[in-house]
C-alpha cells in the first residue's frame, strides 16, 4: 500500500519544548528499506533536520557516492571506498524513494535543545568540502554508523554504552544473508567472499551498521537526561511509504546449503553420466565432458582468484582469513587448458596424460575441501554452501572414482570369493 504523504510545508510547524525551553529545531532519522540496485539491498538511512526558526529543512546523506568519480573501479578493487556526505531537500529525496518503491519512516528524536543544536552543527561541519569524503566500510563505517554515532555523541555516550557489550542476535553473515536470500547466485557469492571474521559474535552495536537495526534501537532505547530523569529517544514515528510487491527481509537467513548440494549433485550426475558414454568412446560424450568440466573450472577458477586477490592484495579486511581458498582457489583454472590439450590428444594414447592431469587437478581441490571440514572444527567459518557446492562435482572428477573402482575389483571381489 502506497502512503503518499509528503512533509508538511515548514510554516506548519510549531514550537516544540523540553521542559519549557524555547526548540526550533525537530531532529528525524529516516529509514529507507531495500532497492533495486545490489548495493541499495541493505537499505540506506538519512537525518533530517527541520529549523521552524529558519523555516529551513535539510536532508544529510552519508551515503553518496558516483560511478564516476575519478579511479573508482581502480580504488574499489583494492577496497578503497570514497563516500561522502551531501545535503539535499527532504521532500525531493523522500520523494525519490517513493518513486522507486521503497519503505520509509521517520523517527522524530526526543532530545533537549543543546543536544539538538550539536547534531545540527556537527551535520553542517561535515558538508564543508573538506570534511565531506570519508573511507566507506561496508560494517564498521557507513551511512548506518556514521549516524549511529552521532546520536551517541548527542547523548555523551550513553547510546554505545548500552549497546556495546549487548550480544547481538546475529552474525554479520547472517544479517548480510537475510538481505540477498532472494538472489541464490549473490546469496552464495557474497557469503563466498567472506572470512571466517565475519562469523564472529557480534555486539548489538555493531548490528547497528543496518538502517533497519538502527530504527529497532531508537524505538526502545531510554536515556537519563540532564536532570536525571528517564527519557525516551524515541518520540514518534511516521511512515512515509510502505513498498508493494518487494521481496521481504528475513528475520533471519535461510539455510540455503540442502538446494545448493541438491544442485551440485544434479551437475555430477550429469558428469558421472558422460563417464559412462565416453567409455564407449563416444567422441561427443569426450567433447562435452572436457568442455563441462573445463567450464566448471573456469568458474570456481576466476572466484578464487578474485578471492585470493582480495584477500591479500586489497582492504577489503571481510575477505580475510578465508578458509575456502584451501580448495577454491586459482588452481582450477588449469582444468580449462588441460581440457584442451585433452581433446587435442584424442586420437592418441596422451589423451590419458592430459585426463590423469585433470583428474589430479581435481582431486587437490577434493581433499583440500576436506582438510578444510577438518579445520573447520576448530575456525567454524560458516562455508558449508562452498563445501556442498564444489565438493560432489570434484569427487566425480577426481581420483576417487578409480578408487573406489579399484576397491571393488581388487578388495570386495577377494571378500566374497
Amino acid at each position: 500500500m502506497l502512503a503518499l504523504v509528503f512533509l508538511l510545508p515548514l510554516s506548519s510547524f510549531g514550537q516544540s519544548s523540553y521542559y519549557g525551553s524555547y526548540d526550533p529545531l525537530v531532529i528525524k532519522v529516516a529509514v529507507i528499506g531495500p532497492g533495486d540496485a545490489l548495493y541499495l539491498w541493505w537499505g540506506h538511512i538519512g537525518l533530517i533536520i527541520e529549523d521552524y526558526e529558519s523555516g529551513r529543512a535539510r536532508f544529510y546523506d552519508w551515503g553518496v557516492f558516483s560511478f564516476e568519480n575519478e579511479n573508482f573501479v581502480a580504488n574499489f578493487a583494492v577496497g578503497r571506498l570514497i563516500y561522502s556526505c551531501a545535503v539535499s531537500s527532504p521532500e525531493w529525496n523522500l520523494r525519490n524513494n517513493i518513486n522507486t518503491n521503497r519503505d520509509i519512516a521517520l523517527y522524530t528524536l526526543n532530545l533537549p535543545p543543546e543536544s539538538k543544536e550539536q547534531i545540527r552543527q556537527y551535520a553542517e561541519w561535515n558538508i564543508l568540502p573538506e570534511n565531506t569524503d570519508y573511507d566507506y566500510h561496508h560494517f564498521d563505517d557507513n551511512c548506518s554508523t556514521r549516524l549511529r554515532d552521532i546520536i551517541d555523541m548527542a547523548l555523551n555516550g550513553q547510546f554505545r554504552s548500552h549497546y556495546e557489550n549487548m550480544p547481538g542476535r546475529l552474525s554479520l553473515r547472517e544479517h548480510v544473508r537475510r538481505h540477498t536470500w532472494f538472489n541464490p547466485f549473490f546469496d552464495w557469492f557474497l557469503s563466498f567472499l567472506m572470512g571466517k571474521d565475519i562469523d564472529a559474535p557480534v555486539s548489538v552495536w555493531e548490528e547497528m551498521f543496518l538502517p533497519s537495526e538502527l530504527g529497532t534501537r531508537l524505538e526502545e532505547f531510554t536515556y537519563i537526561d540532564f536532570y536525571g530523569n528517564e527519557q525516551r529517544l524515541f518520540e514518534s514515528l511516521e511512515i512515509k511509504n510502505l513498498a508493494e510487491n518487494r521481496h521481504a527481509v528475513l528475520d533471519s537467513p535461510r539455510a540455503e546449503w540442502p538446494r545448493v548440494l541438491i544442485f551440485s549433485c544434479i551437475i555430477a550426475l550429469a558428469l558421472c553420466v558422460l563417464t559412462v558414454f565416453r567409455s564407449k568412446e563416444s567422441k561427443a560424450a569426450h567433447f562435452i565432458w572436457a568442455l563441462a568440466q573445463g567450464s566448471i573450472g573456469l568458474f570456481f577458477g576466476i572466484a578464487g582468484t578474485l578471492l585470493f586477490f582480495m584477500s591479500f592484495f586489497t582492504n577489503h579486511d571481510y575477505t580475510y582469513r578465508n578458509i575456502t581458498l584451501l580448495f577454491i582457489n586459482p588452481l582450477p583454472l588449469a582444468a580449462m587448458p588441460l581440457g584442451i590439450l585433452y581433446l587435442r590428444a584424442l586420437s592418441s594414447m596422451d589423451h590419458y596424460k592430459w585426463e590423469n592431469a585433470i583428474k589430479t587437478i581435481w582431486s587437490l581441490v577434493f581433499g583440500f575441501g576436506i582438510i578444510s571440514i577438518l579445520i573447520n572444527i576448530f575456525l567454524r567459518q560458516k562455508n558449508i554452501m562452498d563445501l556442498v557446492l564444489i565438493l560432489p562435482i570434484a569427487a566425480v572428477l577426481s581420483w576417487l572414482p578409480d578408487l573406489l573402482i579399484h576397491i571393488r575389483r581388487e578388495y570386495l571381489w577377494r571378500w566374497f570369493n
